[in-house]
């Protein structure tokens, strides 16, 4: 493809990053061949203009399209370059949390800093079986592979595991050896799986330290290979380690750590059995403080010393040892605080008594004094001389490190060797998996010895790694039978020649440390003189001539000389050796054994195993300190060996990479550093795999996959039949050049970049379908919006012009009624306003006229009155003119009077003056003073008349004169009553004045009345006011509290409902909980039964050589067995967990079925002991009735005394047989049990002897109400036979029914056989006939029987006054009561009392109703059961009636009075029983269990016809009440249908018809049991088939959980069929075809989606559930029972299919998702066919139903945050957050869910309290129940067809 096509403008390419390493940029325009720079626009929103070299010219990476991105294996990517891998690894890492990724046959694994729940073994059990493509990358998928490919190709397996320091590979290995452990197991009971893992915390807590980049890193490499047999099960393991880093022992660098295990002891030094070796804090030691950094946070180094001590004793390393090698790790710290001195430069000395020496030589067991010698001297031989030398304080120092590094170099190994006993197995191994946890490439600044080993030890791997993916590569092409050219690989195996090749740089540095002046500076020299110019790969530094440097695979690295030949030669002082050697210490001089004396576990292999196993591996770092020949092997010669070794074998192997990689330096949790991360990839291969694959063909599509994906490119004219044909047709039109892809057989194969090509195409024909599509949707959409507008806008239009009109003609009647208004209205204005005007105009004439007719009258007035003034005027005139005259006269007349009116004058004044006053001071009296005015001026009037008359009336002056006089008087008269007036006024005055006081003083006190009366009424205002509000307040309080208790009780009320229903709910899970750890018991004992059986099978077929015909022998006696089995889980049914200790329980078989018979033998007699004594009271009846008829008949007397004489007789025997059982009981507990159980004191042996007491009472009882029985049958039968005894048959009739066991019935009838010989001798022994013998015993007898009736009335008597004090305790307690709440009712007020009368009247009439019932119930079964043990005695002696009157001869017929006699009819109609002979018991198991089988004879069957005609067969062994036979017909039925279903315990159908027959006979055991509460459905005929002798209940039991088990099975096998389904239908095929596409894989190879001829789909399961529902409906199984199946099929499928969705990232996409909620609708929709919809089924669905919806839904906003949050109640945190992490887009359109909306998910959901389980539990199963389902078939209606084989057996 040319470039200018792949270079457009908007194409993203990646540009070199300083900072970022690649940094993604956008072009801006297309590019040109010949254009130097390029216009980019980077994401950061800059523009940049890129130059591209002027001599490569070549063009930066063009980027991957975004639907690519995050792909599971980088080989699918369809640009395969270093930008594209690092962007790849980052989005899986940071954004979707995935540390795994594949990279072609590589898994990469980032440390992600964090535990992940993603190791648990419901992981384990997902990945299990899987293909590798199929799942997630994964430590566990690379762990199947391996498993798997050992399985399959029969070769072993080899997985490599690399890393830097901190990348995780020592987790990563021990992932893989757990992933083995748990799916394959191991042979034995030797749990060496856990050995295995065991071996971890060990090498760990030895061979890991915390460095600078890890806080656990392993210091060494190992190589474990774990052994498998034939059935690929675990055997054993073996280690091999190499280059153990002893410098740490002596020296750590700052902020690193001593190994763990020095650490550990000193954090648990105050352990007593610690305080020998004289511990303490780590800082008190100089081998543990260098570093500063003593404690690793959050690690207990105490409690990793005591899991490191528990892996310890597991691997079988004792505690002896174990001490021994605290001891030595002790040593080695106090020998590092061991110091010296310096005599001068070439001496030094140890001060005396140093305690760190004697410490060191006491926990050795070496002398003090040599030792102190051998650390400052050493011995020197020559040819002829030893001499001594001292050394300097240096020398000593640096021999003091290196005996310590030597002695932890032996400890090391010799841990590995016994770690590598334990794992050592004696078992042939057929293959092994190899584990190799290697160390990674190392640079540092200062690079030495170490480093140098490590990088070649990586060189040899990255050789074998590079050698193997090519040809991979070259395989594949070849099988696709493609054109292919050899491909350019880097070979580093000139580096590899430089480091190991003759004079190479090893060889070199082996021949320096021989020469006896051998330098550092002398190999370097020689280092250059043979390599420098010569070698391409060896370079020397510019400034230094003590180094050099090595071209790597991965790096250039320089390496420091210094110390090279000192670490190499690893010299340890001889003389110091053997002061070691000399030691105490046993286990010390264990460890410097030779060689030739220690044998290497790992050495002691099978011959089944490769020759290179064979080869005794041992470590490398451990031999350099011995003495002898081993000083001639360097470390270097070792090393190169056991890589050597190393490289054989995992050539021998098939190979497994991982490359652990190492995000950031600073273990910060999902944190990605891109430069370490380049460095890693570069340095592990990775990168190296890229180009591999890049440089040939790396994208891979089968011809089916590429039609699918890219059938939107092809005409309809160029699909063909032929998807191969039609594929090329489309290439060749798509891509011109052929060399861009291949056509192989199965697949086509594309060049780097073709892919991108092909999907840019797609995504634009896409596109451009999407454009018309949404042109035509549009346009669509807008057609029927403008219809939709059009059409309301004429409905507008209609409704407006409607109103128009409606309005224009409301307006007209508006128009015309307002002028009908205004014409009234302005005729009433008019009106209104003339009225008005009329009225005013009349008021203006009214009042005109009356101004007129005012002024007429005033002027007539004041003509009137003018005529008067004129009148008067004229008269004053004249008037005044005469009294002129008259004054004149009068006054000549006045002056004479003058003199005498002055006086008179005088006194009128004073009288005038005083009247004045009297005015002023009496103006109260003003009234009267105005009358008296008036007076004068009337008399002033008077006198004016008078003087007027005067001259006229002279004459009569006198009498005038008079007159006045007497009115001078009466005035004086009025004068003293003037001043007694005043005297009064001033009284009154006064009286007035204290009036007012008074008044005043009324009025303050009115006042200060008012102003209290004020208050009074402010102050009762407001108290009325405060208590109006208070009430108010009350009121609204009132109101609120009866609201709040409304609220409350309403409140109240819900909280206990809900409490109530959650409550329930918490019942219901708690009793499925037990029932689930119920039923998980009994598959457990099941399981362990199953494997007791075959270990017995196996054991039978070891001892004893199978022989013709012993195989039925073996088969019955394992058949007894199994019946004493069942017969010990029938005692314990209430103690599930006794029931799998066989072994121990067989040990006391006598004294445990004893104990047992007995129990169940109190039991049944308690049940019958009422029953009993009314059958005793009815035949004493009988007795008496007998008697009567005795007197009549005297001569019966002498038979009668004959029975009591037989009586007795019996009775002894009896008694002494029981007390013989007795003792023999007593004998065997005291002999056979354990002495804590029998002993006297103990509560077993009380209650055993409290129970053995209760039955011997018990059975005395029924001994004499037998005997009574037995009176009336000799009664009846001595006038047949007077002088015969009963025959034995009838004897003992009622015995054999009442014992149990066979051994009781033989020993009773031999007992009373003998006692009748004995008897029939006694009688000739008395006297001839026997008389006085029988008189004298029958007189006896009576006095016995007379003194038991006597003891048994008293008891009665005693029982009835316990009875009637403990009635008169109850009605005390009842009246106390009653006075109580009399007391109580007499608080409450009237009505609340009436009403609480009536509440406890009727709670005492509801007891003592329900009293009634209960014994009304209590009665009616007594009655019931009475009645049919009745029927059954009453037939019982009919028969013996018959039979005896059958042996009657005819002669004592005639003499024998004519009696009734009862003889039953013989009864034609079946009744429900099934008559079979013992010894057909085997034969009738055989035929209805083993030999039936479901699809044969079975199917034409009536549903549940074998468990019928089982309970028929009980039913008549219960009619018969045989005991034995019930329990051997039970027994022997549930042992066969165990033996059946373990032999075909795969067939479902077989297990289904064994349940439905299971379940069926449970439930006919449960309706015909006689309890009440199964007999409501019940018929009375079927009433009638109810068991009349004995309780199953216990059976009942037993065969519910053999039910279970059944059940578990089924699921087991349904579970087995479905799971090869489930995946493939459910999620892999496209039920909607065209909705998903598939995505370009890798190297990987995922399952189709397509559906290919023999591939699961949907049809498949609905057709395989339809399969499991039919034969269970037809096999008549209970339909809960098949809801509950149908329940458990639902969870399996929804369980599966969830777990594979989150861990499959191919299939978390939308189309995915409305695939599977297609899937769930037709799986909903086959419930609805088969009325299951109320099964619980569609809940189990609930948690794949919402993962489909979580796919489906938007994740964008923080509302769709919310709405995923409630509708994902079913789905726990972790999945949700997996789902959002896991989904991909499948086309460009999608889009990716961000971090940010991830992170909101998860803070909403952290208050959620849910499993942190990621994977839901496939395997578990629900508890289950089987409700009661009584059958209405009648059992005399059901026919036995002759198919089954039963002829034997009769219908009763």
């Amino acid at each position: 493809m040319a470039a200018s096509q792949l270079y457009t403008k908007f194409a993203r390419v990646w540009i070199p990053d300083p900072e970022e390493v690649w940094k993604s940029a956008e072009l801006l325009k297309d590019y040109k061949p010949g254009d130097k720079v390029l216009l980019l626009h980077l994401e950061e929103g800059k523009d940049l203009e890129y130059r591209l070299d002027p001599k490569t010219k070549e063009l930066p990476h063009l980027r991957n399209p975004d639907i690519l991105v995050g792909e599971n294996d980088l080989t699918a990517l369809s640009y395969l370059h270093e930008p594209a891998v690092l962007h790849n690894l980052r989005v899986r890492f940071i954004d979707s949390k995935l540390i795994y990724t594949y990279c072609g046959i590589v898994l990469v694994a980032i440390n992600p800093y964090e535990q992940l729940p993603i190791y648990g073994e419901d992981i384990i059990n997902a990945y299990s079986g899987q293909n590798m493509g199929d799942m997630d990358p994964h430590i566990f998928a690379v762990a199947e592979e391996a498993y798997k490919q050992m399985a399959r190709d029969e070769r072993n397996q080899s997985i490599i595991v690399s890393g830097e320091s901190g990348a995780g590979k020592t987790v990563s290995a021990k992932y893989a050896m757990r992933y083995f452990a748990t799916v394959s197991g191991s042979a034995s009971e030797a749990n060496v799986e856990e050995k295995v893992l065991a071996s971890n915390p060990i090498m760990e807590s030895i061979g890991n330290a915390k460095t600078t980049r890890n806080d656990n890193s392993s210091r060494f490499g190992k190589y474990i290979e774990i052994g498998f047999d034939k059935r690929y099960r675990i055997i054993g393991a073996n280690m091999r380690t190499y280059l153990l880093e002893k410098s740490r022992v002596v020296f750590q660098a700052e902020e690193e750590r001593n190994y763990h295990i020095f650490y550990q002891l000193c954090a648990s030094a105050k352990l007593p059995e610690f305080k020998i070796l004289r511990l303490g804090n780590a800082n008190h030691f100089h081998y543990t403080k260098q570093g500063g950094s003593p404690v690793i946070e959050g690690i207990d180094d105490a409690k990793e010393l005591a899991h490191t001590r528990q892996a310890c004793t597991l691997l079988g390393i004792s505690e002896n040892y174990q001490m021994g090698i605290f001891r030595i790790l002790a040593g080695i710290l106090h020998l590092g605080n061991v110091g010296f001195t310096s005599r001068d430069s070439d001496s030094c000395a140890i001060p005396p008594k140093h305690e760190p020496l004697s410490i060191f030589c006491d926990l050795m067991g070496v002398d003090y004094e040599e030792m102190c010698h051998w650390l400052c001297h050493r011995k020197l031989a020559t040819a002829t001389e030893t001499y001594i030398k001292p050394i300097s304080k240096l020398q000593a120092t640096n021999a003091r490190d290196a005996l310590a590094k030597h002695i932890y170099a032996k400890l090391f190994n010799w841990i590995v060797d016994h770690v590598n006993q334990a794992l050592h197995s004696a078992v042939k191994q057929h293959s092994f998996i190899g584990v190799l946890d290697i160390y990674g490439f190392e640079t540092f600044e200062i690079n030495s010895f170490e480093q140098f080993c490590i990088n070649y030890a990586n060189e040899k791997l990255q050789q074998q790694f590079n050698l193997h993916v090519f040809k991979l590569e070259q395989e594949e092409y070849m099988k696709e039978q493609i054109p292919w050219t050899l491909i350019d690989f880097y070979d580093n195996q000139p580096c590899i020649n430089l480091i190991e090749s003759k004079l190479g740089i090893l060889d070199l540095l082996d021949e320096e440390c021989k020469m006896p002046k051998g330098t550092d500076d002398t190999w370097a020299q020689k280092l250059y003189n043979t390599h420098l110019n010569k070698c391409a790969l060896f370079e020397k530094p510019r400034l230094s001539n003590k180094a050099f440097i090595i071209q790597h695979f991965a790096d250039k690295v320089e390496y420091q000389c210094e110390g090279f030949l000192e670490k190499n030669k690893d010299t340890v002082f001889e003389e110091q050796i053997k002061v070691l050697k000399s030691s105490k210490f046993k286990m010390l001089t264990e460890l410097f054994q030779d060689d030739e004396k220690a044998i290497s576990p790992t050495s002691a292999t099978s011959s089944g195993r490769t020759p290179l196993t064979r080869i005794p591996a041992k470590p490398t770092k451990g031999r350099p300190g011995q003495t002898g020949k081993e000083h001639k092997k360097t470390v270097g010669h070792q090393f190169r060996n056991s890589l050597h070794l190393l490289m054989e074998t995992l050539n021998a192997t098939t190979p497994h990479y991982v490359r652990c990689i190492k995000p950031n330096d600073f273990k910060f949790p999902f944190t990605f550093d891109e430069k370490r991360a380049v460095q890693q990839l570069r340095a592990c291969g990775v990168l190296e795999t890229i180009r591999i694959s890049a440089a040939g063909f790396p994208s891979r599509w089968t011809y089916q996959e590429f039609f699918s994906r890219y059938r939107v490119l092809m005409k309809q004219k160029d699909v063909l039949s032929d998807r191969k044909q039609t594929c090329k047709n489309v290439l060749e039109n798509l891509i011109p050049d052929k060399d861009k892809y291949q056509f192989g057989k199965t697949k086509i194969f594309f060049r780097a970049g073709q892919v991108a090509y092909l999907e840019k195409l797609r995504a634009d024909k896409l596109r451009a379908a999407c454009i018309r599509i949404q042109k035509t949707i549009r346009g669509w959409l807008q057609r029927k919006k403008y219809l939709r507008m059009r059409k309301a806008a004429i409905t507008v239009q209609r409704y407006v012009r409607g109103y128009q009109a409606r309005c224009y003609a409301k307006f007209l009647r508006r128009t015309k009624a307002a002028t009908i208004i205004q014409k009234y209205w302005r005729m009433y204005v008019v009106h209104r306003k003339y009225k008005s005007k009329r009225a005013a105009t009349i008021v203006l004439q009214s009042y005109l006229r009356g101004y007129l007719a005012r002024n007429r009258y005033r002027k007539i007035l004041r003509d009137h009155k003018a005529v008067i003034i004129q009148k008067w005027v004229r008269g004053w005139l004249a008037r005044t003119y005469y009294k002129k005259s008259l004054h004149a006269i009068i006054y000549l007349q006045c002056c004479l009077r003058r003199m005498i009116a002055k006086r008179e004058l005088k006194k009128l004044k004073i009288e005038a003056r005083s009247v004045e006053r009297y005015k002023k001071l009496h103006i109260g009296m003003e009234n009267k003073i105005m009358q008296l005015q008036r007076k004068v001026d009337e008399q002033n009037k008077d006198y004016k008349c008078l003087m007027e008359k005067l001259t006229n009336l002279e004459g009569i002056y006198n009498s005038e004169t008079e007159k006045l006089r007497s009115d001078l008087v009466r005035l004086q008269l009025s004068e003293e009553e003037a001043k007694i007036a005043t005297g009064r006024v001033l009284s009154l005055q006064e009286e007035v004045a204290k009036l007012r006081k008074d008044l005043e003083q009324t009025r303050s006190e009115k006042k200060s009345i008012e102003e209290r009366a004020d208050r009074y009424k402010q102050e009762t205002e407001q108290v009325v006011s405060t208590l109006k509000e208070e009430n108010t307040l009350l009121k609204q309080e009132k109101e609120t509290l009866n609201h709040l208790i409304v609220e409350q009780a309403k409140e109240m009320t819900e909280t206990m409902e809900k409490k109530l229903v959650e409550e329930t709910k918490q019942l219901e899970l708690d009793l499925n909980d037990e029932r689930l750890r119920y039923q998980n018991l009994l598959n457990e004992f099941s399981r362990l039964e199953e494997r007791y059986d075959d270990l017995k099978e196996e054991m039978t077929l070891m001892l004893n050589v199978p022989k013709p015909g012993h195989k039925r022998t073996d088969s019955t006696h394992s058949s007894n067995e199994s019946e004493y089995t069942f017969s010990t889980e029938i005692g314990e049914t209430e103690d599930i967990p006794l029931r799998t200790e066989e072994p121990s329980e067989k040990k006391v078989p006598l004294d445990m079925s004893l104990f047992l018979k007995l129990q169940k033998r109190v039991t049944e007699l308690e049940q019958e002991k009422q029953v009993m004594q009314d059958e005793l009271d009815r035949k004493e009846e009988q007795v008496l009735r007998s008697k009567a008829k005795e007197e009549e008949r005297p001569q019966i007397r002498g038979a009668e005394l004959e029975y009591e004489s037989l009586k007795r007789q019996e009775l002894e025997s009896e008694n002494k047989k029981l007390k013989n059982e007795l003792n023999e009981l007593r004998k065997a507990l005291s002999e056979k049990s354990a002495p804590e159980v029998t002993a006297p004191g103990a509560p077993a042996y009380r209650v055993l002897m409290e129970q053995l007491t209760s039955v011997s009472e018990e059975l005395d009882v029924r001994k004499e109400e037998v005997l009574i029985l037995r009176s009336q049958l000799v009664s009846q039968k001595e006038a047949i036979q007077p002088k015969n005894t009963m025959t034995d048959a009838t004897v003992l009739l009622e015995d054999v029914q009442k014992m149990k066991d066979k051994g009781e019935i033989a020993q009773a009838y031999i007992g009373l056989k003998e006692t009748n010989r004995s008897s029939a001798m006694d009688y000739h022994e008395l006297n001839e006939d026997g008389e006085l013998w029988l008189v004298y015993e029958g007189l006896k007898q009576a006095n016995r029987l007379l003194e038991s009736q006597l003891q048994a009335q008293k008891r009665s008597y005693e029982n009835e006054a316990e009875a009637l004090r403990g009635e008169i305790q109850s009605l005390k307690e009842e009246n106390n009561r009653q006075q109580q709440l009399l007391a109580q009712n007499l608080q409450l007020p009237p009505e609340a009392r009436i009403e609480a009368s009536l509440q406890h009247e009727i709670t005492r009439l509801t007891n003592e109703n329900l009293d009634l019932m209960e014994q009304l119930e209590k009665q009616d079964k007594t009655v019931r059961k009475l009645k049919k043990q009745l029927k059954v005695f009453a037939k019982k002696i009919g028969e013996l009636e018959v039979g005896q009157m059958e042996n009657i001869s005819p002669g004592q017929i005639i003499d024998e009075p004519i009696r009734p006699v009862n003889i039953p009819r013989k009864e034609k109609d079946f009744q429900g029983m099934l008559e079979y002979k013992k010894e057909d018991e085997q034969k009738l198991v055989k035929n209805l269990i083993l030999e039936l089988k479901p699809r044969g004879v079975a199917v034409n069957l009536i549903p549940g016809l074998p468990a019928y005609i089982l309970f028929m067969c009980v039913r008549h062994a219960d009619y018969l009440n045989d005991d034995q036979k019930v329990r051997s017909l039970l027994t022997s039925t549930i042992n066969s249908i165990k033996k059946v279903l373990k032999k075909r315990g795969d067939d479902f159908e077989t297990v289904s018809f064994w349940l439905s027959n299971t379940c069926r006979f449970l439930h006919c055991l449960k309706q015909y049991s006689g309890e009440e509460g199964f007999m409501k459905h019940n018929t009375s005929r079927q009433n009638e088939h109810c068991l009349t002798n004995f309780d199953l209940a216990e059976y009942r039991q037993v065969l519910s959980d053999l039910a279970i088990q059944i059940y578990q099975q089924l699921v087991r096998v349904l579970e087995n069929i479905l799971q090869p389904m489930i995946v493939s239908g459910m999620l892999e095929h496209e039920t909607i075809q065209g909705v998903s596409g598939v995505k370009p894989t890798g190297l990987r190879k995922r399952t189709s989606s397509i559906a290919d001829e023999g591939t699961y789909t949907l049809d498949s399961i609905l057709r395989q559930l339809s399969s499991f529902h039919s034969v269970m409906c037809q096999h008549g199984m209970d339909p809960e029972l098949i809801k509950q199946v149908a329940k458990q099929m639902f969870y399996i499928v929804g369980a599966i299919t969830l777990n594979n969705l989150l861990l499959r990232k191919d299939m978390c996409s939308w189309s995915k998702g409305m695939q599977i909620r297609y899937n769930v609708s037709q799986l909903e929709e086959w419930l609805r066919d088969k009325n299951l919809m109320n099964s619980g089924a569609k809940e189990t669905l609930e948690p794949l139903i919402q993962a489909a919806q979580l796919l489906q839904v938007k994740k964008k906003t923080d509302d769709d945050a919310e709405a995923i949050c409630s509708m994902c109640n079913a789905l726990t945190t972790a999945q949700i957050v997996k789902v959002l992490n896991l989904y991909t887009p499948v086309n460009e359109f999608e889009e990716r869910v961000s971090v940010s909306f991830i992170r909101t998910i998860q803070m909403r959901l952290r208050d959620r309290k849910d499993s942190p389980q990621l994977l839901m539990d496939a395997k578990h199963i629900f508890p289950v129940t089987f409700p009661f389902n009584p059958s209405s078939l009648a059992l005399e209606t059901i026919q036995i067809p002759a198919s089954l084989g039963l002829g034997f057996i009769s219908r009763v």
